[in-house]
């Protein structure tokens, strides 16, 4: 009886199992907008001259392709010196470089980029960072042979600083993000902590610390939150409007931010 009821379930698995079927489902697209790459980062230690801004457009969800958006005139001017520099698109890339930009801390800029007779600004300053002291590792309180990573700094405790950090591992095309701010460790030394399961000796990965503004920070939180997910019962996710304004219309909103950083870049093999 026993048998019976095993080759039963088995033969119900295998009938489901037959009729599965993938299904596309029908989800509406929108018009296409303006998607805005535009992270200027100054590494310590480096002249910070040469920048990237990239630009693309929305898509269908099951298109694997991003639209690249060429054509458009892009550049960024420092408003406390009046000083422009210019994006040039490596054509058809969508990629639009600057090889003499000059960063200076705390200093003001504007984005400016026009595209099809639509013109969008974004106002940012360059915020500072300061250096990675150490990396440490350690066995993760989960066992099984898995190791936590602690990145230490010391915080400035003259002004409020705000936080973003980037792990990218060799095992991952998608690096891992997370943001903070000083209000609890004002002037001290404070550790971030990384973990992964497949963080294995002989692992490299880089980690970066950049210094970001207060709105930069609110922005990636609610964006850490969308990609979180939440539950099968959670409200739906809802669009994150960055710093972008269209100064043509309004109502044609474009998506990404403007940030500009100091970082710091370690690299770390697990031990």
């Amino acid at each position: 009886m026993k048998n019976f009821k095993y080759i039963s379930v088995l033969l119900i698995a295998l009938f489901l199992a037959s009729c599965e079927e993938v299904i596309d489902v029908d989800l509406p697209t929108g018009e296409p907008r303006l998607v805005v790459d535009a992270s200027i980062d100054w590494q310590l230690g480096d002249a910070g001259n040469e920048q990237v801004i990239k630009l693309s457009t929305t898509t269908g969800y099951y298109n694997p392709n991003v639209p690249k958006v060429s054509g458009a005139t892009v550049f960024v001017t420092n408003t406390d010196t009046n000083q422009v520099f210019d994006f040039i698109e490596n054509v058809g890339t969508g990629e639009y470089v600057c090889n003499t930009f000059v960063p200076v801390v705390d200093g003001n800029y504007q984005l400016t980029v026009t595209h099809e007779g639509q013109t969008y600004t974004a106002t940012e300053k360059m915020i500072p960072v300061v250096p990675i002291d150490k990396i440490e590792q350690k066995e993760a309180p989960f066992g099984d042979d898995s190791v936590e990573i602690n990145v230490f700094f010391t915080d400035n405790g003259a002004t409020d600083d705000f936080y973003m950090f980037k792990y990218m591992t060799s095992f991952s095309a998608v690096p891992s993000y997370g943001v903070s701010d000083d209000e609890f460790f004002q002037g001290n030394q404070f550790n971030d902590v990384y973990f992964n399961e497949d963080l294995k000796p002989g692992t490299s990965f880089d980690v970066t610390l950049y210094g970001v503004s207060r709105q930069f920070h609110n922005y990636m939180n609610l964006l850490l939150d969308v990609a979180g997910g939440g539950g099968p019962f959670s409200t739906a996710p809802a669009k994150v409007k960055g710093n972008i304004l269209n100064g043509t219309d309004a109502d044609n909103t474009a998506f990404g931010y403007f940030r500009l950083s100091q970082t710091d870049t370690r690299n770390y093999v697990v031990q």
